[in-house]
């Protein structure tokens, strides 16, 4: 069984998609895995906190100061700077995290821990709509 979720985002953060993840799993009601893929080179997936938004502030904080915008002094190094100052920093980022998740599920529902929840880590400035493609076997 598979689908493609759209992630709409509205710039740089972490945005949670696991009730999207849980509607399509629900009439299944059978063990197996769910593999999620984003379908992108400047945004990842992550399974992480979601009781507390400064947990994903905190990350996207993070994740800004190690890898800043090309135009910051310590990236002049770069090459690949035409699409804009936040390009090739997202590009980095999304190598440094996953691009693809596994997660059991348990009667038509994913395995998760109490606080996690999956989400798109979009790495780009302006707003994008990401493709995240899903398989449940």
């Amino acid at each position: 069984m598979q689908t493609e979720l759209t992630i709409r985002t509205r710039g740089q953060g972490l945005y949670e998609f696991t009730p999207e993840v849980r509607d399509w799993l629900a009439p299944v009601e059978k063990d197996g895995l769910l593999t999620v893929f984003v379908r992108h080179t400047s945004c990842s997936l992550v399974i992480q906190e979601n009781a507390d938004p400064d947990v994903q502030t905190d990350l996207q904080a993070f994740y800004s100061r190690l890898v800043p915008s090309s135009d910051h002094p310590s990236m002049t190094y770069l090459r690949h700077t035409y699409e804009g100052v936040d390009d090739m920093p997202a590009h980095i980022k999304a190598v440094m995290m996953p691009v693809s998740l596994s997660i059991p599920v348990r009667n038509g529902k994913p395995v998760l821990g109490t606080w996690q929840g999956i989400f798109l880590f979009e790495h780009r400035a302006a707003p994008h709509s990401r493709k995240v493609a899903a398989h449940f076997a």
